[in-house]
This record gives C-alpha cells, sequence and structure tokens, in this order.
C-alpha cells in the first residue's frame, strides 16, 4: 500500500468529536454509551435503513437525530467521523460512502469480505486524506498493548510459539447471520480474528499456513484451525469455533519464558509473565480495562492530531490479517456470493 504524508484534513484539537452511527444494532449501542461516557465525543446523528428503529435508538441513547437512509446521515454537516456496524458483507460500500461524502471512518471488524475490498477502502481514505480506522478494539486495550510491549521487548527472549483458542458456541439456524453465507457468515471473520490478530501482533506475519476446518450445511465455515511458520522459525497455532463451550487459553513461549494470558482473547483481564520452570510463580499484570472506551480515545486522539491512520491500528496489519483470513477461508472452499473471483485453493 502505498504511503501518504501529510494531514490534509483539519485537526480536530478544541472541540468534542461528532459521531455519525450507520446502522442501529446492539454494537451501535455499545458505542453510543461507551461515546457518552467518554471525553472528547459525542454523538449527534444515527441511521437505519428503518426509519423507526432508528428513531426509536435515538430517543434511547439520547442522539439528537435520526434518519431512515444512512444517505441523510452522510449528509449531515455535523458528523466527522462514521461508525459504519452493518454486517461484514456492506461494511466497504458503506465506508466507500462515507469516504466520498468527506467522512471518517471507523468500520467494525472485519473491515470487509475481502482484502481487495479492504485495500480499496483503505486507499481512498489515504487518497481523499481522510482518516480510517477497523474497530480492532482489542488492539486498543492497555493490557495487550503492555503485552505486545513485553513480548516485543525481549522478556521471553526468542519467542518460540503462540497458541490461542477462542470459541463462542451458538445454536445452529442456517438464518443466523454467523452461519449466513450471504451475511457473511462464519466463524474465522467473526470469531478467529481476534487470537490471530493477537498471533500477528505477537509473531509477525507467516510464511506458511496451514489450515483445517468444517463447514456446517450453509457452507459458512463454523470450526477452523490455523498454524503458520514465521520467518524467525516461531510457530503460531490457533483454534476458533461457533458451536463448541470452552474457557479461551492463549500462551506464548519463549527461549526464556512463557506468558499465559487470561480471560477471552478478545478481551483479556490480565496475564502472567514465567521467568523459571515453576508454573505457580510469576509476575501477574493487570491494566485498565474500560472495553470500547480505549478505542474511542484513540480515535478521538487521531482526529485531534491530524493522522490518516492509528498506530495502534495500523492500515497495513488490517491488510495483513486480512490477508491470512482470507487465505485460510479459500483453504477451506468457503466462497461469500459476494465474490465475483472464483477460488483458487
Amino acid at each position: 500500500m502505498s504511503e501518504t504524508h501529510g494531514t490534509p484534513y483539519p485537526p480536530i484539537p478544541d472541540r468534542p468529536v461528532r459521531w455519525g452511527l450507520l446502522a442501529a444494532g446492539s454494537i451501535a449501542g455499545a458505542m453510543a454509551r461507551t461515546v457518552r461516557d467518554t471525553s472528547g465525543g459525542e454523538v449527534v446523528a444515527v441511521a437505519a435503513r428503518d426509519g423507526a428503529r432508528a428513531a426509536s435508538f435515538a430517543q434511547e441513547h439520547e442522539v439528537p437525530r435520526s434518519y431512515g437512509s444512512y444517505a441523510e446521515l452522510l449528509a449531515d454537516p455535523d458528523v466527522d467521523i462514521v461508525y459504519v456496524s452493518s454486517t461484514h458483507p456492506f461494511h466497504a460500500e458503506q465506508a466507500m460512502a462515507s469516504l466520498e461524502a468527506g467522512k471518517h471512518v471507523l468500520v467494525e471488524k472485519p473491515f470487509a469480505l475481502t482484502v481487495s475490498d479492504t485495500e480499496r477502502v483503505l486507499e481512498t481514505a489515504r487518497g481523499r486524506g481522510l482518516f480510517a480506522m477497523e474497530a480492532m478494539w482489542t488492539r486498543c486495550q492497555p493490557l495487550v498493548r503492555e503485552l505486545v510491549e513485553r513480548v516485543r521487548g525481549g522478556a521471553l527472549g526468542d519467542v518460540r510459539s503462540f497458541a490461542a483458542a477462542f470459541t463462542v458456541p451458538f445454536a445452529y439456524d442456517e438464518g443466523h447471520r454467523l452461519f449466513d453465507l450471504a451475511n457473511g457468515g462464519g466463524a474465522l471473520l467473526d470469531i478467529g480474528v481476534y487470537p490471530v490478530t493477537l498471533a500477528h501482533l505477537l509473531l509477525g506475519h507467516p510464511t506458511d499456513v496451514q489450515v483445517l476446518g468444517a463447514t456446517v450445511p450453509t457452507g459458512a465455515d463454523a470450526q477452523v484451525a490455523l498454524q503458520w511458520l514465521t520467518a524467525d522459525g516461531a510457530v503460531a497455532q490457533v483454534l476458533c469455533d461457533s458451536r463448541s463451550h470452552g474457557s479461551s487459553r492463549t500462551v506464548v513461549r519463549g527461549t526464556e519464558g512463557w506468558i499465559e494470558v487470561h480471560g477471552p482473547v478478545n478481551d483479556p483481564e490480565g496475564f502472567t509473565l514465567h521467568r523459571g520452570a515453576d508454573p505457580d510463580e510469576g509476575e501477574h499484570v493487570t491494566a485498565d480495562r474500560r472495553g470500547l472506551a480505549h478505542q474511542v480515545e484513540e480515535v478521538h486522539r487521531c482526529l485531534r492530531e491530524g493522522l490518516l491512520e492509528s498506530p495502534l491500528v495500523p492500515h497495513a496489519d488490517t491488510v495483513a490479517i486480512m490477508t491470512i483470513l482470507e487465505s485460510a477461508r479459500r483453504e477451506l472452499g468457503v466462497q461469500y456470493p459476494q465474490e465475483d473471483e472464483p477460488l483458487h485453493t
């Protein structure tokens, strides 16, 4: 992806950042509450395809204006940044429309369905001098930032392996978003993006990827196991599953120690750094943990400073991780109906 230097848009240093919410689902509600409770911003408008739903959302979350079409939201001159929280297949189209209307964008994960759509949106944002970021809120959490700093700083010596499992059980229903290919269904993009992101943060990009997985009758992936090797000889192992129960366990091993990350891989509660052989001894690390607030604060910081991308969620990493996800999905033969090109497995 080409580099763009400078700050083409005027920063927003001395007033609240004004948010517009595109879609009025549960995650938009969480974002509305978070912006309300976080300094530096305010939600000024919400839009849904159903005007009554948008109006009800606005009343519940004390949003001044509601619209029954996305075009009206994008035409609102008071909106600085649009939070795109629709389902995956619509992210690219709606992000492009927002950018073309001169709005910055925060796009829910996964950023798009495909690598090509991801690159298209990010290149458009940079070309127009607008801020764009994937809403991978986990990367903004202080605990995850501390974990990355420790590992990259050599606390474990040379990193040798990473293993993480993330399972979120859903009852199978072919109409459910998670199992509906036309609506971007699949465990990999919805659940697997979290452990893949953390593995990529800690180990780096793969030189080789091996994939196993199982699909449901709709053709969506329900369970996926990935294993990859980095140029430094480290091995990442990731499992995601939309049908099974089980605790999330994440372990990073190195030549001088190992780290166990406690709690869900997308919202870890702490980690323990072990440098000796005794598994009961180690340094336990916790940090400020306020969910989406860290992400919102990072967006506000970037817009105050006139940045085109966040150093915590850089464009190159968004593309790189989507490349891993797409490669794994295609290896399994999972194809979305929105994709024009044939799969090459």
